[in-house]
């Protein structure tokens, strides 16, 4: 209107390039210098975040739990909107310790002569409450239900009167006359010419630490060794495997489980699979997956009945006639499953691949993905190693 140019628009600078992540393989914290040995405990073990991805939980196998929590969580974008965005997040996301505890030690079966190694199997987080986060952790035999919460320690430096600086006539030093009464500098009341009717304490100052208290303790349900845990979506229940069976149990009651799925055969010689993960579904409380050693996905409702000999859906790999070998069916046994958020895919991890399945399809998985070297097991489980 006066004549002057109108300012053009100018975009928006560009976000910095993002700096590519340098991916070190490493079974411990911490660096470690040439020729430096690692010693077994330090060995992470298990690993697990939680639902929103701001607290990371390890265990190793000197049976500790260490607590990671996210120090950029207030500038990081939710996942929906970075999905949205044309552009990568220029930061990666950074962890600090939060703190650790020891969940399990070592102890001594003397019905069956053998050794329970602190080893932490498996961790899995439970809904929060109150500010407080609560965690199992399980090793071979015993699951363990955490609760980790900031309690604040309040610091007592003096009482409200001291009474080797009162004067002769019993009055307080730094007392002060009102009417027939006096107070302390911090308002405590004495009789005429006498002591203070209330000794409170002077608080100075307060900290903040955690506490991780064991609320339950769920032992004595597996004859074989714990391979997997997964809480169930309604926040009361959660499931426990080991090689020949599945249990569910409350979080509240620690002395009962119920046995619903179970692959033992009347006669061991005729064992031909066993399990070794089990997941419960991340939205659906009546349907879980569990794997088995050769290579199949069996999934599991449970409004069905109450032992589930008998599956909902079957997922593996059809292979040609004669194709199956000593070691095909070693590298087939799948030691992880995982379903995916919105719970339509099903993640596994064998010896040598990666296999998404859809749950919806009840072809062979829809993608593979090859696995490095490095990360391929080098051991094999108990149970399976006997039947092969």
């Amino acid at each position: 209107m006066n004549g002057a140019a109108a300012p053009e628009p100018t975009e928006a600078p560009a976000p910095s390039p993002q700096v590519p992540l340098d991916w070190r393989f490493s079974q411990v914290f911490g660096e470690r210098g040439a020729g430096e040995d690692v010693q077994d405990v330090d060995i992470i073990s298990a690993i697990e975040f939680n639902k929103s991805g701001h607290h990371l939980a390890t265990g190793d196998r000197g049976g500790r739990v260490v607590l990671f929590e996210r120090t950029d969580a207030k500038d990081h974008v939710s996942r929906k909107d970075a999905e949205k965005a044309d552009y990568s997040i220029s930061r990666h996301p950074e962890f600090r310790y939060k703190t650790e505890f020891q969940s399990h030690e070592p102890e001594f079966d003397y019905l069956k002569s053998l050794e329970i190694e602190e080893k932490i199997n498996k961790i899995k987080w439970c809904q929060e409450t109150n500010g407080a986060s609560f965690l199992l952790s399980t090793n071979d035999k015993t699951i363990k239900f955490w609760k980790v919460q900031e309690k604040k320690v309040k610091k007592i430096c003096e009482m409200n009167m001291n009474p080797s600086n009162a004067p002769a006539n019993g009055s307080p030093a730094g007392s002060t006359m009102c009417g027939s009464s006096a107070r302390t500098p911090n308002g405590g009341i004495l009789k005429p010419g006498g002591l203070p009717l209330l000794r409170l304490p002077v608080v100075t100052s307060q900290e903040t630490s955690l506490a991780a208290n064991c609320r339950r303790v769920y032992a004595h349900a597996h004859d074989y060794h714990i391979n997997s845990i997964s809480n169930n979506s309604d926040g009361e229940t959660f499931i426990s495997a080991d090689d020949l069976r599945i249990n569910l149990w409350n979080l509240e009651i620690s002395n009962q489980s119920f046995n619903i799925v179970d692959v033992k055969p009347t006669n061991m010689e005729d064992l031909t699979e066993v399990i070794t993960s089990a997941e419960f579904h991340p939205s659906h409380c009546n349907t879980l997956a569990y794997s088995s050693s050769k290579g199949s996905i069996r999934l599991v409702d449970l409004r069905q009945s109450a032992l589930c000999d008998t599956h909902s859906k079957l997922f593996e790999q059809h292979e040609a006639p004669g194709s199956r070998s000593f070691f095909t069916e070693i590298i087939a046994s799948i030691s992880d499953i995982k379903f995916s958020m919105d719970g339509r895919h099903i993640l596994s991890r064998d010896y040598m691949t990666l296999k998404l399945w859809d749950v919806n399809m009840d072809s062979g998985p829809v993608a593979t993905f090859q696995v490095h070297e490095y990360l391929r097991p080098k051991v094999i489980s108990p149970m399976l190693r006997s039947m092969i």
